[in-house]
């Protein structure tokens, strides 16, 4: 029975850190979008005019920051998933990394960061928003 109550209360902590990485990737998202939105917006009454010539451009460095800091989160859970699923498969044999909330171990079971970041799911979100700011400001270039 005390195993048991070690090993919930164990996953209970993983999955919380797992929780956290996701609602993090969320934000970051909801975070990208306010920030593009709100500085096209204050710049000019329309977002197609000379007035943001260059600050759909300049919009592609928070863009690759937000997206490398996604492709992280999304790392450090998958890491913590694999912690998670050793837990779950080795706590009733081995007391080894008890409440060890380390992820290094599982690092090497995921794709690295930058590998994440060009999965289909992040490439959807972020090179579609990619995609819009460079026609913007290639448009406002030509004009």
């Amino acid at each position: 029975m005390k195993k048991q109550k070690i090993l919930h209360k164990e996953i209970d902590l993983i999955q919380n850190v797992i929780n956290r990485m996701a609602n993090n990737s969320f934000l970051l998202k909801g975070w990208l979008i306010t920030l593009i939105l709100a500085v096209l917006a204050l710049t000019s009454d329309t977002i197609v005019t000379d007035d943001i010539k260059y600050f759909a451009l300049i919009l592609i460095l928070p863009l690759v920051v937000f997206w490398y800091l996604d492709a992280f989160f999304l790392h450090k859970e998958k890491c913590y998933r694999e912690l998670y699923k050793w837990v779950i498969e080795n706590r009733e044999k081995s007391d080894e990394k008890l409440y060890s909330l380390n992820y290094k171990d599982y690092e090497d079971k995921v794709d690295n960061v930058f590998y994440i970041m060009f999965s289909s799911t992040m490439r959807a979100f972020y090179g579609i928003t990619f995609i819009i700011l460079v026609g913007i400001g290639i448009y406002n270039l030509t004009q």
